[in-house]
C-alpha cells in the first residue's frame, strides 16, 4: 500500500526524531538506573505499545483535534509531565530500598505489570510522538492508493519498530552502567536519585516546552 520511497523516507525522518533523547528515552534510561535491564526493557515494551496508540488515534482522525487545539494539546502535555514528576519524586525517596531490591529480587523491586504500565502511560502521554503523528504521519499517505488507514498505521508500526530497536539499546546501555554503581552502597543510593531526578526534569521539560499557541 505504501511505495517503497515513502517507507525509506518515512525511516530516515524517523529514525531523527527517535534518537534524539526525548520523553520516552530518558524515562527508559531512567528504569534502567533504578531497576536494571529488566525493566527497562519492560518500559520499552509498554512505551512502544502506547506509541502506538498514538497512531492508531491519528489514524481514526483524534490525532487532527489535538494538533489543531492548545487546550487538549496544553493537558495532555501537562498530564504526562504531572506523571513523570510524580514518578521521579517516587524514586527519589524510595532510593534507599534499592538495596533490597538487590538483595531480594522479589522484595521491593520494580513489578513487571506495574513498570509495563508505566512506561505505556509515558508513551501514549508523549507529546513528542503526538506533534510528529498528527503532523507527520499525514503527509506520507498515498490518498491515491487507497486504505489510507492502513497505510498510517503501516507507517506507524515502522515507526515503532525502530523505536523499540533505538530505546532497547539505550536501556540496555544504562542497566550496563548501573552494575558499576551497584557495587557501592552509596553509589545504589544514588542510582534511585538520578533516575528520579532526570524523571522530575524531564517532567518540568515537558511542561515548559512545546506548543503554545
Amino acid at each position: 500500500m505504501v511505495s517503497t520511497d515513502r517507507l525509506a523516507a518515512f525511516a530516515a525522518l524517523s529514525l531523527l526524531l527517535i534518537v534524539v533523547p526525548g520523553p520516552s528515552v530518558l524515562f527508559v534510561v531512567g528504569r534502567a538506573l533504578a531497576h536494571g535491564r529488566r525493566a527497562a526493557l519492560t518500559t520499552v515494551v509498554g512505551n512502544t505499545l502506547g506509541a502506538y496508540v498514538l497512531v492508531v488515534a491519528v489514524a481514526l482522525g483524534i490525532g487532527s483535534i489535538v494538533e489543531r487545539s492548545v487546550l487538549v494539546f496544553t493537558a495532555l502535555k501537562l498530564a504526562g509531565a504531572a506523571y513523570l514528576v510524580y514518578l521521579g519524586v517516587r524514586a527519589w525517596r524510595q532510593r534507599g530500598s534499592l538495596r533490597a531490591a538487590f538483595a531480594e529480587p522479589g522484595g521491593p523491586g520494580h513489578g513487571g505489570l506495574r513498570t509495563f504500565g508505566e512506561g505505556f502511560a509515558v508513551g501514549v502521554a508523549n507529546p513528542k510522538t503526538t506533534v510528529f503523528f498528527a503532523a507527520v504521519l499525514p503527509q506520507f499517505v498515498d490518498p491515491g492508493q487507497g486504505h489510507v488507514t492502513g497505510q498510517m498505521l503501516l507507517l506507524g508500526l515502522l515507526f515503532n519498530a525502530i523505536a523499540l530497536a533505538s530505546d532497547s539499546v539505550w536501556g540496555l546501555s544504562a542497566s550496563a552502567a548501573r552494575s558499576w554503581f551497584a557495587r557501592s552502597p552509596r553509589r545504589l543510593s544514588a542510582v534511585g536519585g538520578i533516575g528520579g531526578l532526570t524523571m522530575i526534569g524531564l517532567g518540568v521539560t515537558v511542561a515548559v516546552t512545546g506548543r503554545k499557541d
